[in-house]
């Protein structure tokens, strides 16, 4: 695992997860470090591994049963526990104004925790980020970065890395 702080960018963790029980264990650990309130925005090419991310963090909460991708339903809704969950996928997305239209802002708030895959086709309409992580094919496995944007998205970084 390197963890690297450059100049005035934002601290960031990257891995590198070479098989997809590696993807699942990430989740897992991202389970751990959100907290309600938070957003977090996945982003790569299809085939990335951001479905399989959110069904590791899902595993990580307690949640048993079945993780699909929201492509087609816009959003995957999860109670488990402590938090409201909302899966977001924006992939068929072809304008931002489309995210109001949904009336999905209202699923941005200090109870819930919203994980946004492909949140560049939302952009001028969604909060801000707490997390980024950018995921690339590399390989056989998969590279992920994971990006800080706010101060809570720091403590997650912090969290992680210990």
């Amino acid at each position: 695992m390197n963890i690297a702080k450059i100049g005035s960018q934002p601290p960031h963790l990257t891995r590198f997860l070479a098989a997809e029980t590696d993807t699942l264990a990430l989740g897992a650990e991202l389970a751990s470090v959100i907290r309600p309130g938070m957003a977090v925005y996945l982003s790569g090419d299809l085939g990335a591994g951001k479905t399989t991310l959110v069904r590791g963090l899902l595993r990580g909460l307690g949640y048993g049963g079945k993780v699909k991708s929201p492509t087609f339903t816009l959003v995957e809704v999860y109670e488990i526990s402590r938090l409201y969950l909302y899966h977001f996928d924006f992939y068929r997305f072809n304008d931002p104004r489309e995210l109001g239209e949904a009336g999905f802002r209202e699923y941005f708030n200090s109870a819930s925790v919203c994980l946004v895959e492909w949140p560049e086709k939302a952009a001028a309409g969604l909060p801000a980020a707490d997390v980024k992580i950018l995921m690339q094919i590399e390989g056989s496995g998969r590279r992920v970065e994971i990006f800080a944007e706010t101060e809570a998205g720091k403590l997650c970084i912090e969290r992680l890395k210990h």
